[in-house]
């Protein structure tokens, strides 16, 4: 039946598109060149022959659905289709909230460990703390082979108001702790870590452009300005984007009243131009962003608009190049169509898509592409031709053809990535470790280490660690490897370090020790302290 299904999606598909068409567009658009009887009556034909005449039974819905979902599929890497039962799920990272009961958590050994409560959240009001584990949920067993992460949100998110209990083991304590949770709206933070990189120099992570990122940025930035930042590191390196508004708003923080941000433009699509405005919290001082080859949408808008100005330098590796606007329509059953409309263009008028004739299954070969290529490596291996050359305001070459180039290259550091480490990373040794040695010692280490800085400062990763640390990883099934442990030393004890961090206080913590070893990072920090190449470039103030 299956077959069946894909063969007869297969015959639908070239007609979907017309639908989707003349549904959405104004009439007039198309009056010139739309005829029902070739497009959606046909399509109505096509359905209700094999409706009546197929030799087996189908599922019409499903059929339909294949056929859009393999329609869009044919227009670009961008345009998706979303069911109604996940659309909540699809928007949940950008509106910035979703209803549970507070707790990051991971499956350890079976069984739902509390990494940490949500501050003021449903569970930390209660009393549930980092290292509980939940062991019954509304009075059934929740540990064994079958706890994954989908049972686990099926089980304790649910609507704000309604009650779910759980049966929680904590270590030193003989019976279990019975709590009634009451759900509640939990917020999704799109700023992973705020700090200090040095006196004046501030630090900000940005995961996402959510609905709730320019609240949180200006928190983060009154924050690192009341401890003395004059300087600062935009980190958007992984950020895959979210809202255009967002993006428009985070690059005005940056840029002088009624400069172009960013501007929009399709074949049905007018021309539209997004300004700064007079409201800007950071227009001043030195500014680096660092991206790579994960930053998206949203992030490549803000690292352009920075670029195109001569505001800021950009630090990494050539960026992700997802330059297509979705715009959501809604079908009669309550999905939702993210059809793409027009493309983004940065300010000296580069189109920040990369090309994707080739299909999606080469567009999304990319990165591996780049690799093999030496891009990640080598900046010569990268070559714009003469017609994607453009000028910023204050007359610097840069390039158009997809993404945004750094001004300043950092390179894939793969020399410390060895066979072991990767398997290490692969069976989730590192993690599983920490886990297993913060249950054991998270009460020592916190009166050892009562604040985060001195944790920092004096923690060691010595030799009887890192023995213990081997063993562990031998019983995991990852055999000792003296070389690969050479090659990958430093890289394993700051994880170590950094993820024991994060278990003891917050994902900030996490960043503040692994940026210690991170060539953009140091790059960054170096630049700003020594401030030359924005005199070269005529960058900034």
């Amino acid at each position: 039946m299956k077959n069946s299904t894909k063969k007869i999606t297969v015959i639908i598909i070239s007609l979907v598109i017309t639908i989707f068409i003349s549904a959405f567009s104004n009439n007039y658009v198309f009056s010139q060149n739309y005829d029902p009887n070739k497009t959606g009556k046909k399509l109505a034909a096509t359905m209700q022959i094999i409706k009546y005449y197929y030799v087996d039974s189908i599922n019409e819905p499903e059929l339909v659905e294949n056929a859009i979902i393999e329609t869009l599929k044919e227009l670009d890497p961008h345009s998706a289709y979303i069911s109604k039962e996940d659309i909540d799920k699809a928007n949940e990272p950008l509106v910035g909230s979703f209803e549970g009961i507070g707790v990051s958590f991971q499956i350890f050994k079976d069984t739902i460990l509390v990494i940490a409560p949500v501050p003021g959240g449903p569970s930390d009001k209660l009393g549930i703390l980092a290292g509980d584990k939940i062991v019954k949920i509304d009075g059934e067993d929740a540990t064994g082979s079958e706890i994954n992460n989908k049972y686990v949100f099926e089980k304790l998110r649910g609507k704000k108001g309604t009650k779910v209990n759980v049966g929680i083991y904590r270590k030193g304590k003989k019976d279990l702790i019975d709590y009634t949770i009451t759900r509640d709206k939990i917020p999704i933070n799109s700023i992973d870590a705020v700090f200090m990189a040095t006196p004046d120099i501030g630090y900000i992570k940005l995961n996402r452009f959510s609905k709730t990122t320019m609240e949180e940025f200006q928190e983060s930035l009154k924050e690192l300005k009341d401890k003395g930042m004059e300087r600062l590191i935009l980190d958007l390196r992984g950020n895959s984007g979210g809202y255009l508004n967002t993006a428009v708003e985070l690059s005005d923080e940056f840029l002088p009243n009624n400069k172009l941000v960013v501007y929009t433009k399709g074949l049905r699509s007018p021309v539209r131009e997004y300004n700064a405005t007079l409201e800007g919290s950071f227009e001043n001082g030195k500014l680096v962003i660092l991206i790579n080859e994960g930053s998206a949408s949203a992030s490549e808008i803000v690292s352009g608009a920075v670029q195109d100005w001569d505001r800021g330098i950009i630090i990494g590796r050539r960026s992700f190049g997802k330059g297509l606007v979705q715009r959501p329509f809604a079908l009669p059953d309550g999905s939702v169509i993210r059809l793409t409309t027009a493309r983004y263009y940065t300010p000296t008028g580069r189109s920040i898509q990369r090309p994707y004739e080739n299909g999606i299954e080469d567009y999304y070969k990319d990165l591996y592409n780049r690799m093999i290529h030496g891009e990640m490596i080598h900046p010569d291996s990268i070559h714009f031709p003469d017609s994607l050359k453009y000028f910023t305001s204050k007359n610097r070459l840069v390039y158009g053809g997809g993404g945004i180039m750094p001004d300043v290259f950092i390179p894939w550091d793969s020399t410390r990535v060895s066979d072991y480490y990767s398997d290490l990373i692969r069976n989730g040794v590192l993690n599983k470790f920490v886990i297993q040695y913060i249950d054991d010692n998270r009460k020592k280490l916190l009166k050892k280490y009562p604040e985060f800085k001195t944790y920092e400062n004096n923690f060691k990763v010595d030799d009887k660690f890192i023995n213990n640390f081997i063993e562990f990883a031998e019983k995991e099934d990852v055999e000792k490897d003296e070389e690969g442990f050479k090659i990958s030393e430093v890289l394993i004890k700051q994880q170590i370090k950094a993820l024991i961090a994060r278990n003891l206080w917050d994902l900030s913590s996490y960043f503040e020790i692994v940026t210690k070893i991170d060539d953009g990072y140091l790059k960054a920090v170096e630049i700003l302290e020594d401030g030359a190449l924005f005199e070269e470039l005529d960058i900034g103030d």
